[in-house]
């Protein structure tokens, strides 16, 4: 297993990419992100209890405090259940597609399989996130309808964004985008 240089989520928190080649024709890619911060956790939860408790002081009622600890749970299942990726991995096996798989930090994860014969190209998107520019992996789908024309935009990470500099060809940096044929670079 080869460890790939660290990128960065659109927060600024790291992330590991590593690569593992199983033979020429299928590689493995894959991204993990630091675990749930018990520091944070610990903040939003006395947050949000203080501000019930002050609610309580005002009102006297205890169905508040309740209900504050009822909600404060539900957020954090639905965040670790919903939002949180701990870890996506990418398998590209050239003859037979790209297995892309999310795994959820309460232990779910969502597989999705995307045939070969159906991929277009794989190219580097960009979006606007707040005052920046951010770049992402996509992989275009052929549109069965018409030869020429896209049908979907599949991101391939969805934790992940770099720094345009950091994925051009003038640095070669050593992302999937190199291990699919039909890869082309920004200039």
């Amino acid at each position: 297993m080869e460890d790939e240089p660290s990128f960065s989520d659109i927060c600024g928190g790291r992330l590991a990419l590593q690569r593992r080649d199983y033979s020429p024709s299928c590689r493995e890619f894959c991204l993990s992100c630091p675990r749930l911060s018990l520091r944070s956790l610990t903040a939003v939860t006395c947050t949000v209890w203080l501000a019930a408790y002050g609610l309580f002081t005002l009102c006297e009622n205890s169905m508040i405090l309740s209900a504050a600890i009822f909600i404060t749970l539900l957020g954090l299942l639905g965040y670790l259940h919903f939002v949180k990726i701990d870890q996506e991995t990418l398998l590209i096996i050239d003859s037979l597609g790209i297995q892309m798989t999310s795994s959820y930090a309460s232990g779910k994860e969502c597989t999705t399989f995307i045939e070969m014969g159906k991929v277009k190209d794989v190219v580097i998107n960009e979006a606007v996130y707040m005052q920046k520019v951010i770049y992402y992996l996509c992989i275009l789908l052929k549109d069965p309808v018409e030869p020429n024309g896209i049908s979907q935009v599949v991101p391939v990470f969805q934790v992940s964004t770099e720094q345009l500099s950091k994925v051009s060809s003038n640095n070669r940096l050593r992302f999937p985008v190199l291990c699919i044929s039909t890869a082309t670079y920004v200039q």
